[in-house]
């Protein structure tokens, strides 16, 4: 059933890599797991796979979540109920959608709690695609399905643990969220139809690893997440157990979650759990995953084999340059993606991963370092997201852990670790670890991992094997030389605002990004301003002022402006206000829906939402143009003259998707070089599909909330679809090639992959 998976290694005999027979590895020094220090827990596990790409992991989470009995947890950086778990069956087993298949299983299992828990900033995802709102699902599903957001983090922090548990007996951990521009086979087509967002448009292929567990494993990790959802929601979850009076026989197919047809690759070993969590809410920072890594790079003896989306990490480095120093140390081999999707992930990450890798090759005395770029058939670039160490034939790790700073100190994750020891009971164990090593890098060369390995048996060395298999067409490993980083690039990897290592208070951000050469007095006036902004959205976030800034609330005082004849003009007044306070904008918006009526509700919020941007816009401008045209440095001059170029489209979008509180968006456009004309233009084109969203709902979103009934939901879905329609025609409309692209090229976030990457630096 799963074609893909890695193939069952070698018996019993000499390991793959050629290193001696698998009785004769050197004894360590000490473990590299070590509770309390590198990793949280060693647990057992009855059964340990390795699952490589969502082909396969998409199929095998849907099998298992068919046979979950009591409990299915589910927590990810995003969370897309929209894609199909299957695409590449024709038939597959019905529903297929991630979503539908989640209220079916909810619907039809009496006894089964789903509780699906995401990053609460991920929720812009959302609104950018144009999907029902997270929250809003809670109304449109079954009543055991439950779907939170995770606020509870430092400022600057995500959450980015992937786990899937099912009924505390089976769990999945590693790098795949549950979501669009995931899915892809192993095989990584330039050009592969399946391989589509839910709006039908293509990304590129995709590389990542999962690694399933059950038994103690799997309930330690059901445990991780209980703690989480009663961190962010403030609700215990109780551990799920047999209920009294249910024998398993009635529910046959569902007695043993893990999927059939998907063989270990190991049984009855022990696995370590590492977390990073940052220091929040009175609990103290837990840096295991960072130890782990730097445990396991002090004790290679051999070869470190590295997957990552990025290269960053200033820790990680350091502790490599260390040992590529050393006359005998082992050899380095990181696999990243030439680049990623996002513009600021590029700026941030490639200028940071340009110096340590500079800075590492300037350590490599003896030519032991290698950074590969994973391409597929045409050059096209495949994006790696897999999380992956192989120390040796010693440790495998597989999380969500990357190799940058946030993952070490800022973020939290959770990582799984197998660790072989040096006896004869543990060979078993040291083949699975260097065959699953060879097999990833076997997929990356379109080659097979026997291949890999009587290469580095024939060459003794890994570089020497990739380097031999390596091909000039098709699937291959490309060495990979950045660009040395200037302008925006290089302040910014130099400021390290958005890849901190520990959480950054607001003090320390306007450190950070505010030249130090600006005059003192306007400095302390700059950063007065700044936390008197982070001052009141805490307020209205975390004080009693929080129960003002409510729906019930806002609308107790419309009601009483709606009275007058004049009420139009007092809303907007109100709006005008509410920006100078940072008061919710979505608040008032929604409440001028339900006061106002769908007829003037819409010109009225729009009317309002436009003249506090207004007003906001010449307030930043008359207070900050100066300073930022004086002051800003290299970073605030590229970004101001990138916006002030998008005019229109950079304002639209960001209304779509609002990336930052509205006030504190209309004081920057202010401050920047944008044209007045083009931010009015755009703050109303990207404000009126959600507004005319809300006024659809209003009324009806009132009735539902207050004495819902059958006929209140069923309009209140067609509104939202009419509402959701209507933004997804927007979305269309503004991303349309000018005149000077018809009949040209097509854009180029379509076509990707059809082009070699510009902006990268590969080795002939």
């Amino acid at each position: 059933m799963y074609a893909h998976s890695p193939q069952p290694f070698p018996p019993a005999g000499p390991l793959p890599d050629g290193t001696g027979s698998a009785t004769g590895s050197a004894p360590a020094l000490r473990p590299i797991l070590e509770p309390g220090r590198t990793c949280w827990r060693v647990e057992d596990t009855t059964r340990l796979g390795v699952v490589v790409d969502a082909e396969d992991y998409f199929a095998l989470a849907k099998a298992a979540m068919r046979r979950a009995r009591r409990s299915i947890y589910m927590t990810a950086w995003d969370f897309d109920a929209r894609i199909r778990l299957m695409p590449q069956t024709r038939r597959p087993r019905r529903p297929d959608r991630l979503g539908t298949l989640l209220n079916w299983l909810a619907t039809t299992r009496p006894d089964l709690h789903i509780h699906v828990l995401k990053w609460d900033y991920a929720e812009l995802f959302d609104l950018a695609r144009w999907s029902h709102p997270f929250m809003l699902r809670n109304w449109l599903t079954h009543r055991r399905l439950q779907y939170r957001l995770d606020g509870d983090h430092p400022t600057g922090a995500c959450h980015h643990q992937k786990l899937l548990v099912i009924d505390d007996r089976l769990a999945f951990c590693g790098g795949l969220d549950v979501t669009a521009n995931r899915w892809d086979t192993r095989a990584h087509h330039a050009h592969d139809p399946r391989r589509r967002q839910p709006d039908g448009k293509p990304y590129e292929p995709f590389h990542d690893v999962m690694m399933a567990v059950d038994g103690d494993a799997a309930r330690a990790l059901g445990e991780m997440f209980r703690d989480r959802w009663a961190r962010a929601t403030g609700e215990r979850l109780t551990p799920p157990a047999p209920q009294p009076g249910r024998p398993a026989r009635r529910h046959p197919l569902a007695a043993d979650p893990w999927p059939p047809g998907f063989e270990p690759m190991l049984r009855n070993v022990r696995v370590g759990i590492a977390r990073t969590d940052p220091a929040c809410n009175g609990r103290e920072e837990v840096r295991e995953v960072e130890a782990l890594h730097l445990e396991a790079i002090a004790q290679a003896r051999d070869v470190i084999y590295l997957e990552s989306q990025y290269f960053a990490s200033t820790a990680v480095a350091d502790a490599l340059k260390a040992r590529l120093a050393e006359a005998d140390g082992p050899e380095v081999i990181v696999v990243n993606p030439v680049r990623t999707t996002s513009w600021l992930e590029n700026t941030v990450m490639l200028g940071a991963r340009a110096r340590l890798t500079r800075e590492l090759r300037e350590a490599d005395r003896h030519g032991r370092f290698r950074l590969f770029a994973a391409l597929t058939d045409g050059g096209a670039c495949i994006t790696v997201h897999a999380k992956v160490m192989v120390v040796d034939d010693r440790l495998l790790r597989i999380g969500s852990a990357n190799l940058n700073n946030r993952s070490m100190g800022l973020d939290t994750e959770c990582d799984l670790a197998l660790e072989a020891g040096p006896g004869p009971e543990h060979a078993e164990t040291r083949r699975a670890i260097l065959h699953t090593r060879n097999d990833l890098i076997a997929e990356h060369l379109g080659a097979t991992a026997d291949e890999v390995a009587a290469a580095h048996r024939r060459l003794g060395s890994l570089t020497a094997a990739i380097e031999s298999l390596r091909k000039t067409v098709g699937r291959t490993l490309e060495p990979l030389h950045d660009p040395e980083p200037d302008g925006l690039a290089a302040a910014v990897a130099d400021a390290r605002v958005f890849d901190p290592e520990h959480p950054v208070g607001a003090v320390e951000i306007v450190r950070r990004v505010l030249p130090s050469r600006i005059p003192r007095t306007r400095h302390w006036l700059t950063l007065a301003g700044i936390l008197a902004l982070l001052g009141l959205w805490g307020m209205w976030r975390y004080t009693a002022l929080r129960d003002w800034a409510t729906l019930d609330s806002v609308l107790s005082a419309f009601h009483g402006l709606g009275d007058s004849p004049l009420a139009p003009l007092w809303l907007m007044l109100a709006y005008v206000a509410g920006g100078y306070v940072m008061f919710p904008l979505t608040v008032m918006i929604a409440a001028t829906a339900i006061v106002m009526g769908p007829w003037w509700g819409f010109p009225t919020a729009m009317a309002g939402a436009v003249a506090s941007a207004v007003a906001m816009f010449w307030t930043g401008r008359v207070a900050g143009r100066d300073l930022l045209d004086r002051h800003g440095g290299p970073l605030i001059a590229r970004l101001n003259e990138k916006l002030a170029d998008s005019g229109i489209a950079a304002v639209a979008g960001i209304r779509a998707v609002p990336v930052a509180p509205y006030t504190v968006v209309n004081l920057a456009a202010g401050a920047s070089k944008l044209r007045f004309g083009d931010y009015v233009i755009g703050t109303m084109v990207g404000l009126a599909p959600g507004i005319l969203a809300f006024n659809l709902l209003g009324h009806q979103l009132e009735r539902t909330i207050t004495n819902p009934g059958a006929g209140d939901i069923a309009l209140l879905v067609a509104m939202a679809g009419v509402a959701i329609g209507l933004g997804w025609l927007t979305s269309r409309l503004l991303g349309r090639p000018g005149p000077d692209q018809a009949g040209g090229k097509p854009d180029r976030q379509d076509d990707r992959s059809d082009e070699r990457p510009k902006g990268r630096n590969l080795e002939p």
